[in-house]
């Protein structure tokens, strides 16, 4: 009698260890269902709708210390398969990658459909069959199976892959309630910052690279490039923030202080330097028109401004108190927060299914032989960068491997 596999959900961890399962195992009947009409909904809108596949980090260990939660289990998890597996993967079917400046890989196509019709095809290529609008409501143990009640039918299989990927909220995996598994209550992670009515807001658009964010109160802080929203900030460094500081920020019910360093981890001996330099150099010109930094035109104003300078004052006029009220708006900015913005579509969540309950070399549930999980259903998640995609492939790649065992 042939293997029964479900795989309990149609998204990027899903289709690939239903993939990787009936590869290694070819008569084994695999089944994804999805409780959707879309499969790979989040593979479709992810980097802008362009997928960034993975990360061009290839040292496995380097690769897991770019995620906040559960590095040290993806430690022993890319020893299995990591960003050079990934890449032979998608060659070996015909897609080709192109990686830019900041690391991030992308298919050539510049198409995220491309990569959901490499899996669609794979999938009909190897006979796995795919069920939408096909909800899991519960799952229970009996004897060596497993019963799985999908729209109020029962079904049994030998093997279980959970790949539901991240929820908003804890009631999200209630449907696990029969297993007794620890749920790590999920936060959300990657999210971008909320500045009601900051008049900063008006330079939206403008993006600062590099700048060093703080957290007030806090050893949380990030460099990398900042984007100035009509909501408040974004861009790589604000997101950083948000995935290493998931927890925190979140207790702190999204409202406290950054500290914004426009000229990224300039010192204030060295930003003084420059202040003579240009009191020498430039000093009949007005301020307000030559700040000789790295900053926009626009956002030089607005510092100036909210520092108190005069915008009609002269370079050789700039005199000590000024200065210090510059150069603390400059390297101390701050900036009070309220409320995050998460994408919908696009949410990442930390917390999940605990890692304690999981033997990471086979992502097999440890009280429940047959029984999987990969993805983001699990207490794992990357910074922005590929680095999620990654951790579903990886985990993908060993479940559907070990579920057919």
């Amino acid at each position: 009698m042939n293997l029964k596999v479900a795989v309990i959900g149609g998204g990027a961890a899903g289709f690939f260890s239903a993939i990787t399962a009936k590869e290694n195992n070819p008569i084994a009947d695999v089944v994804i269902f999805e409780k959707s009409t879309k499969l790979l909904a989040k593979v479709k809108i992810s980097g802008g709708g362009r997928c960034n596949v993975t990360h061009d980090c290839k040292d496995p260990f380097t690769l897991a210390t770019f995620y906040p939660r559960g590095g040290n289990y993806l430690k022993k998890a890319f020893q299995q398969f990591h960003v050079i597996d990934t890449l032979r993967w998608f060659e070996k079917r015909g897609i080709k990658m192109k990686t830019y400046p900041d690391g991030c890989i992308f298919p050539l196509s510049n198409d995220s459909q491309t990569i959901i019709d490499c899996f669609l095809n794979e999938a009909k290529r190897l006979g796995i069959r795919i069920q939408t609008s096909s909800g899991v409501t519960a799952i229970t143990k009996a004897g060596e199976n497993y019963v799985l009640t999908v729209n109020n039918e029962q079904v049994l299989f030998d093997r279980v892959i959970i790949t539901t990927g991240g929820q908003p909220k804890k009631s999200g995996l209630d449907w696990l309630s029969s297993l007794n598994l620890e749920i790590i209550d999920p936060v959300p992670s990657l999210f971008t910052f909320n500045m009601p009515n900051n008049p900063i807001c008006k330079l939206m658009g403008t993006v600062i690279n590099p700048v060093h964010v703080k957290v007030e109160g806090t050893k949380l802080h990030a460099n990398g490039p900042l984007l100035i929203t009509h909501w408040g900030m974004s861009g790589p460094a604000i997101l950083l923030l948000s995935a290493w500081g998931a927890r925190i920020l979140h207790e702190n019910e999204y409202s406290f202080n950054i500290l914004v360093n426009w000229l990224h981890e300039k010192s204030e001996n060295a930003l003084r330097k420059h202040f003579k330099n240009m009191k020498v150099s430039n000093e009949n010109k007005m301020m307000v028109n030559y700040s000789g930094l790295p900053l926009t035109q626009r956002l030089w104003e607005f510092l100036l401004e909210k520092a108190g300078v005069p915008t009609t004052m002269r370079w050789k006029d700039f005199g000590t108190k000024n200065e210090n009220k510059l150069l603390t708006t400059l390297l101390q900015d701050r900036y009070f927060v309220k409320g995050k913005t998460t994408f919908k579509e696009e949410f990442v969540t930390a917390g999940g299914i605990s890692m304690m309950e999981v033997d990471v070399h086979r992502m097999e549930v440890k009280k429940y032989p047959g029984l999987h999980a990969a993805g983001e259903v699990l207490d794992i998640d990357g910074i922005t960068g590929g680095f999620n995609f990654q951790a579903a492939w990886t985990t993908g790649f060993i479940a559907g491997k070990s579920a057919v065992r």
